[in-house]
């Protein structure tokens, strides 16, 4: 398959990402008490002045790519779709991680899925207090379980493994 053609410039990866919150204190307590995460900054939205702006990382410095950051809208309630994100994924090592992160969870009060195995790695969803769907998923297997160069073919989930190869 050829390499897909773009005269876009090169990016470093994610950096950030951003959610709305309704209250703050709720969701700060949740990443820092439950999910164990760091409050790296604490400040205003620069396009919103008044309108608080945290950022959360699994490291004390926040480096890019780790940071998840929250505006607070408190009356601000909506529906997912069109422009909305469904769920963001943070990954862990393995299934005995995994397993260990659903007891936490579960010990912590959060009502938290099965482990589903998502052919390319398994996961858990659990939701923060507003509502936004997380999902924890492992390194691997990966991508290459059914085709030997990712994203090469269209794999169609419902076909028997080893179906249509």
């Amino acid at each position: 398959m050829p390499e897909p053609t773009s005269d876009a410039p090169p990016t470093t990866g994610l950096h950030h990402v951003t959610n709305i919150c309704t209250d703050m204190d709720a969701t700060k307590g949740f990443y820092e008490d439950v999910l164990g995460f760091h409050t790296v900054k604490m400040t205003e939205n620069y396009d919103d002045p008044g309108t608080l702006h945290y950022y959360f990382s699994p490291t004390p410095d926040g480096e890019p790519g780790t940071t998840i950051t929250y505006f607070e809208y408190p009356n601000s309630r909506g529906q997912p779709g069109p422009g909305a994100s469904h769920h963001f994924a943070m990954g862990v090592e393995d299934e005995e991680t995994l397993l260990e992160w659903r007891e936490h969870l579960q010990a912590h009060d959060v009502r938290v899925s099965t482990v589903r195995d998502r052919t390319y790695f398994k996961s858990i969803y659990f939701s923060d207090p507003d509502g936004l769907v997380f999902e924890l998923a492992t390194t691997g297997p990966g991508f290459t379980v059914n085709e030997g160069v990712p994203g090469s073919a269209f794999i169609d989930p419902h076909e028997e493994e080893g179906d249509g190869e």
